[in-house]
């Protein structure tokens, strides 16, 4: 079986999401046979490309609210993430991530994706990491088990893995995700949002328990998910 997670390190409820869907994953009683792939979403591919601008004040101009508002908006989130067990602050800084999502392709290649994005995420989330400074980020992906002149290679290279990155997105399109965090079970089953681990679990147990199925073809995209649950192809 085989999960494949479209995400954004810059996406709390994808933070917050992977934490239950581990959870859920964890109640399963065939974990071990479960293939986890994670793939590239840019929620914000226009984001200033180093640097960034601090959350709230992305959040204000978002969503033409006071930052007293933002920082409620912040707040509801940082209690969801404090649920899973997860740190979370709101002086971290929001910029473009194609470059995290090029070195989780080099990661998967190396066999430590996900060692990597959840690095990412705690070094964003829960420690307000700058992820936009070169030496920031290479120190967070050889932490993780990277090599440190692989990470530099690609960093310096702005088109290594850039094709593997857009082949996700438009996948992603194909499939009818509007947002992430978007689980696609053995393309049969997707789910959409950070909902509980419950909800993963019993997605996980019905597509074992329905066997084989057909893998969607090229071309058949689908309309979305309505709701938690929905099958790639029929919006149902």
């Amino acid at each position: 079986m085989r999960v494949e997670i479209w995400a954004d390190i810059a996406c709390p409820w994808c933070y917050i999401g992977k934490a239950r869907f581990e959870k859920g994953l964890a109640g399963f009683a065939h974990r071990g046979a479960v293939e986890v792939v994670h793939r590239s979403f840019e929620l914000d591919p226009e984001a200033a490309p180093a640097g960034g601008v601090p959350v709230l004040e992305m959040l204000a101009g978002k969503y033409g609210v006071s930052r007293e508002q933002a920082e409620a908006m912040e707040a509801r989130v940082a209690e969801a993430a404090a649920g899973e067990g997860l740190g979370y602050r709101s002086d971290r800084m929001h910029g473009n991530t194609f470059d995290l999502h090029r070195l989780l392709h080099l990661a998967k290649a190396r066999g430590v994706q996900d060692a990597l994005l959840g690095a990412l995420y705690r070094a964003n989330f829960a420690e307000a990491l700058p992820l936009g400074d070169a030496d920031v980020l290479t120190g967070v992906a050889v932490a993780a088990g990277l090599d440190e002149e692989d990470v530099r290679r690609v960093l310096a290279d702005g088109t290594a893995y850039a094709e593997a990155v857009r082949a996700d997105e438009r996948e992603a399109a194909e499939l009818g995700a509007r947002s992430v965090p978007f689980f696609v079970i053995d393309r049969r089953y997707g789910i959409s949002g950070g909902q509980p681990a419950e909800v993963f679990r019993q997605a996980l147990e019905q597509a074992w328990g329905e066997g084989e199925a057909p893998v969607l073809g090229d071309g058949e995209g689908a309309p979305g998910c309505e709701g938690e649950v929905c099958r790639p192809g029929t919006g149902k």
